[in-house]
């Protein structure tokens, strides 16, 4: 069962390297690393599981984050109709994106950033991603609003990209120009 432990801090340097692509069809330690992530994004949003392990809550994580430099990603979200999104993809790829723009008006956490990062971190309004799934299977995922959000910032983790090195550094709380506004 993967804890914070198991989660790197930032500044290793796994968490600026790009993952490597899964050989697919995946292996059995590869697909037990994608089901152990998502249990640990499950077992974290349950205030029993989590207080019992000390588990952050979280929606999201990436390989990188346990230091396996392999694009995988987990995800459990909800999201604005209530619908839950629950997925352990291998090798996600964005393949198309909005012009339009989205942020969240609270900003962003990582399990790996152990501190507040103020500011807000602009993103695509909307996105398609491409994938396999644990059983082997490819998906086409349309996704807006916070969903939107979480697999680009998964996905960017997967690339080496933190999401504080989307903040406007001069003016971290200027809102991004044009940009939906997302509450959580």
């Amino acid at each position: 069962m993967i804890t914070m432990n198991d989660v790197i801090r930032e500044g290793h340097p796994t968490l600026r390297k790009v993952a490597e692509e899964v050989n697919l069809p995946a292996s059995e330690e590869d697909k037990g690393t994608l089901k152990d992530m998502m249990e640990f994004v499950i077992n974290s949003q349950v205030p029993e599981l989590a207080n019992k392990y000390d588990l952050r809550p979280g929606i999201g994580i990436a390989a990188p984050q346990i230091n396996v430099s392999k694009r995988m990603i987990a995800i459990h979200v909800t999201d604005d109709q209530e619908s839950l999104l629950s997925y352990a993809l291998f090798n996600p790829k964005i393949i198309s994106h909005s012009v339009e723009k989205s942020y969240l008006t609270v900003g962003e956490g990582c399990l790996s950033v152990d501190r507040e990062v103020e500011g807000y971190v602009p993103r695509y309004a909307r996105v398609t991603v491409k994938a396999i799934t644990l059983d082997g299977k490819e998906v086409k995922l349309r996704l807006k609003g916070l969903p939107a959000i979480v697999f680009q910032h998964e996905i960017d983790h997967l690339n080496g990209v933190m999401f504080y090195d989307h903040i406007n550094q001069e003016d971290p709380m200027e809102e991004p120009e044009g940009a939906i506004a997302i509450e959580r």
